[in-house]
């Protein structure tokens, strides 16, 4: 039987040390733990933001039914304003407002009705996006956005996790891009 003397005192092998085995099993089980994260996310970060989406609108969406509760009540009502020539206006714009922002919100928590609250969310979004050119002077002044103007602005975001939700939701073949 044949042994490996051990190196005398003091002195140490030449070379790269091998990598301990409990290191490279802490490496594996990293891999292992970063694969069910991504499988995590991947089941449930687009319906987490479909009902994160939805509850933001129906919380905005409510306030509009009760009048003073809403920061928003005067540009919402001159919005609507502008849109129908004068048609709409007043508590009438605010009710629609919030029919439609609270309806898309709980179509989208639901999940049953998601294709159809998406469709709310793009009626929604154009009224949300027409003070950008309707009323740029209160929405923007020379040293940049107004408070008003950074709230509509922020809808750029929810503009995108719509996006990313219908990506999801919405049926039909995928045509690959050529």
């Amino acid at each position: 039987m044949s042994s490996i003397p051990a190196p005398a005192p003091g002195l140490q092998p030449i070379g790269p040390r091998p990598v301990p085995v409990s290191r490279i099993g802490l490496l594996d089980r990293l891999g292992e733990l970063e694969a069910a994260l991504k499988a995590f996310l991947q089941r449930w970060s687009i319906p987490g933001l479909r009902v994160a989406l939805g509850a933001v609108f129906v919380a905005f969406g409510v306030l509009k039914f009760f009048p003073g509760a809403s920061p928003l009540e005067p540009l919402v009502e001159a919005t609507w304003g502008a849109l129908t020539f004068g048609v709409v206006g007043g508590q009438l714009a605010l009710i629609l407002t919030a029919v439609i922002e609270t309806v898309a919100g709980l179509a989208l928590i639901s999940g049953v009705f998601a294709r159809f609250g998406l469709v709310m969310l793009a009626v929604a979004f154009v009224g949300i996006l027409s003070p950008l050119v309707l009323f740029p002077g209160e929405l923007f002044t020379a040293g940049g956005p107004t408070l008003l103007g950074q709230y509509v602005l922020k809808n750029v975001v929810l503009i995108a996790a719509a996006l990313v939700v219908a990506s999801r939701v919405l049926r039909g073949p995928v045509r690959s891009a050529r």
